[in-house]
């Protein structure tokens, strides 16, 4: 990432006023593939999609001890026109210090940020979420409205704790809270998260509760990973199990190959799914890579899921019943 303290002179210290005495940065990631989407019966087209790309300001200040934290993110349509919103992704002031981090605004929750371990395909074809993100019993969210706190590293485990105080504006008589809370551990080869979620029943997607465990275990250049998700909601057509495993494999210093399998096992008779994604990565630099990934998802007849429509812009649905398959080859630059 690139430091970039002359903006301390222009334009950004309109934005950001702790520059004048912060450490800041602007960040960001550019993610762009061209993708072959088949949805097992009629639609089979080429096309692009800007995968999570997002662009970013940090300014972090020290005060004798505590840390100001101030971060604006926001999500960037590398390839359609009028796609972009500053301070749509992870956006918060907070302080940092021998306590911990608190932080107050819009971001990740802790069950969301739990299932990075055993994702190996985050925001590309076959990313996790396809599955584990289903309909309104979904729990990947950055939450509104929210007060967390993140407690110091104590011998390789951390305790991450969220509140979202409301959805709206402001607060109402409405039940539309939600809590999160992740236990985590992340040492030697282990990098392990477990998590509990909960929506209450006014909340826009309604109420739900999840419970999520994740781990991943490297052994020199080879990466192996697992993850297991219960899903309830209010709505009893939208509870499931999702369970899978996955690896990825170090090819020298510049290659990676990866794979991973999971099943979405619905309590509704003849609603469960399963995807597989297969990939190759090539990091010509650092911060520059290529990549090439096939993956497919066969349904049950009740069910349309695809491997292709959670973090990037294809909202291509599927057709129930059949296998959704997509051929994608992307350019990803991280600064």
């Amino acid at each position: 990432m690139l430091k970039r303290k002359s903006f301390l002179s222009g334009a950004l210290l309109l934005v950001l006023p702790l520059a004048a005495t912060a450490d800041v940065e602007i960040y960001g990631r550019a993610n762009i593939s061209v993708d072959l989407l088949d949805d097992g019966v009629d639609y089979s087209e080429v096309s692009m999609s800007s995968n999570s790309s997002r662009l970013g300001f940090r300014a972090n200040r020290d005060l004798d001890g505590i840390t100001v934290l101030l971060q604006i993110e926001g999500d960037i349509d590398m390839s359609l026109a009028g796609g972009s919103n500053l301070g749509t992704r992870n956006t918060f002031l907070g302080v940092r210090g021998d306590f911990g981090t608190f932080k107050l605004g819009r971001f990740d929750t802790p069950f969301k940020s739990a299932r990075g371990p055993a994702n190996f395909f985050g925001d590309q074809i076959g990313d996790l979420r396809n599955l584990a993100r289903f309909g309104n019993a979904r729990f990947d969210e950055r939450t509104p409205n929210t007060v967390s706190y993140s407690s110091v590293d104590m011998n390789g485990f951390a305790v991450n704790v969220a509140y979202s105080l409301h959805e709206g504006d402001q607060s109402s008589d409405m039940e539309d809270d939600a809590f999160s809370m992740s236990l985590t551990y992340e040492k030697g080869p282990w990098d392990v998260a477990a998590a509990y979620e909960k929506f209450s029943d006014d909340a826009s997607r309604g109420g739900r509760d999840g419970f999520r465990l994740a781990a991943a275990y490297t052994l020199d250049a080879l990466t192996l990973g697992g993850f297991y998700q219960i899903a309830d909601h209010n709505d009893d057509s939208l509870d499931s199990d999702v369970f899978g495993i996955g690896a990825s494999y170090k090819v020298g210093a510049k290659s990676l190959i990866k794979a991973h399998y999971f099943m979405r096992s619905a309590d509704v008779e003849a609603s469960d799914s399963d995807m597989f994604a297969i990939g190759y990565e090539y990091r010509i630099r650092q911060p520059l890579r290529v990549y090439a990934i096939y993956g497919f998802t066969s349904n049950d007849d009740g069910v349309n899921l695809t491997p292709w429509n959670q973090g990037r812009r294809t909202d291509q649905p599927g057709i129930n019943g059949e296998t959704a398959s997509g051929l994608s080859v992307g350019l990803r630059y991280d600064f």
